[in-house]
């Protein structure tokens, strides 16, 4: 990078930090997480000599490399806090949601392509980017609120991370698309067959380093914070990147990564320290950095060219998602709280939608038409769902912080215990 480019990073970047933390201050007293300021500022700043610049060739390349990084802090971190135990006693209903949330955004944007004229592939196609979660940009405001460890953030990281899949089989499917438009039609069951064996052998080698690998590799040196965090390092950047060199994305490979290291990462104040130190840089700096980087990718210009097509797309996908959470209060896995919040925060896109309209675009299969309102559709997202699930964990925030019963069955399971260690030990006062 030319020294004057680096100069007009580094300015650009101090503008936008300077603006989100004085932002931040304001937007505490209304509970909104500081976090979102940065999508605030760097969405205003879109239409300025900033925003110009850093979506320029000269410096977009450095900036998205650096917002990219933010992902893989975020979400590593994320995966240190999740709870494997607890989350894997909840596997059935969060592969029951993320089923049912993969199905009706899929059929409704699917429909309304069908509906406005457009071919059963392309419709079959769009229908897919109805689907995939951009978790991303809601964990952090969960974590804001102390949420990542109930039952709303465990299903919303659970399910975010397996749509992710969806991602992964949705990019294939239209990159094998445009290939055989191309005569390629040889790459088809090879390409399949290597998306396979990526998942197989990345699960093999993420289950051998969680139960026992990563324990003897983090005994090779002296245990401080400053080995833990380098260990950590070379853990996040391995699998990020053999994610991304087997398309299964550096969000599943960071989201591993950090399940990997947590268990390394318990136990005494070297442990606390290492996770402290990604927790700031991430949300300090990188985390801050994508969040620019989101909100500079809005645009909303479709909404003026397709309004009604961009409406439309937003609407499937949100009424999908958050119809497919709400089924789940009638089944007793849900109170409606936490349906709604799981829900809206399910709903949020971007990058996905976007990548596979650009694809589609470039490939001459869609007209610019649908493509502005694709990009429309998900810049509307990235707007209003992390402010709209900002909103109602703010104000809903203590009710889901309480312990609810999964199910009828477990909560009989429950009552069953309690009313047994009554009968056996009735002289035992109930711990406080």
């Amino acid at each position: 990078m030319p020294h004057s480019a680096l100069a007009d990073l580094l300015f650009d970047l101090a503008v936008l930090f300077i603006a989100a933390y004085l932002l931040a201050a304001i937007l505490q007293w209304v509970r909104i997480p500081p976090i979102l300021g940065a999508l605030f500022v760097a969405m205003a700043a879109h239409y300025t000599p900033i925003g110009d610049r850093l979506l320029a060739d000269d410096l977009y390349p450095t900036f998205s490399f650096v917002a990219q990084m933010g992902v893989l802090f975020l979400l590593f971190f994320i995966g240190l806090e999740i709870d494997v135990a607890e989350m894997s006693s909840r596997g059935r209903d969060i592969l029951f949601l993320t089923a049912i949330g993969a199905l009706l955004p899929f059929l409704l944007g699917a429909g309304v392509m069908l509906l406005l004229g457009y071919g059963v592939l392309v419709a079959l196609v769009i229908g897919m980017t109805r689907i995939p979660t951009a978790e991303a940009v809601i964990v952090p405001i969960l974590d804001d609120f102390g949420l990542l460890k109930t039952r709303v953030g465990q299903f919303i990281v659970g399910v975010g991370t397996l749509d992710d899949f969806f991602e992964v089989i949705l990019v294939a499917i239209v990159s094998v698309w445009i290939g055989s438009r191309a005569d390629a039609h040889d790459s088809v069951s090879a390409e399949v067959a290597m998306i396979f064996a990526s998942v197989i052998a990345f699960a093999f080698v993420s289950v051998v380093l969680y139960r026992w690998g990563i324990r003897w590799l983090s005994r090779l040196v002296k245990r401080d914070t400053r080995q833990l965090v380098l260990l950590s390092m070379v853990i996040l950047l391995s699998f990020g990147a053999a994610c991304e060199m087997s398309e299964l994305g550096m969000v599943v490979g960071a989201i591993t990564a950090g399940v990997v290291m947590a268990p390394v990462l318990k136990g005494d104040r070297h442990g606390e320290q290492a996770k402290e130190v990604f927790r700031s840089v991430g949300y300090g700096f990188f985390g801050l950095v994508f969040f620019f980087w989101v909100g500079l990718s809005v645009d909303l210009g479709g909404l003026f060219t397709s309004p009604l097509l961009a409406i439309l797309l937003f609407a499937a996908a949100s009424i999908g998602k958050i119809g497919a959470t709400l089924l789940m209060i009638p089944m007793g896995r849900l109170s409606w709280r936490e349906g709604w919040t799981i829900g809206i925060g399910l709903d949020a896109r971007l990058t996905t939608e976007i990548v596979v309209a650009r694809l589609l675009y470039d490939a001459n299969i869609i007209e610019l038409h649908l493509f502005t309102a694709l990009v429309a559709a998900a810049s509307i997202s990235a707007i209003t769902v992390p402010v709209a699930f900002a909103v109602v964990v703010s104000r809903w925030g203590d009710s889901l912080k309480e312990t609810l019963p999964v199910s009828n069955e477990v909560a009989h399971v429950a009552i069953g215990d309690q009313d047994s260690l009554l009968a056996t030990e009735p002289q035992e006062p109930c711990p406080k």
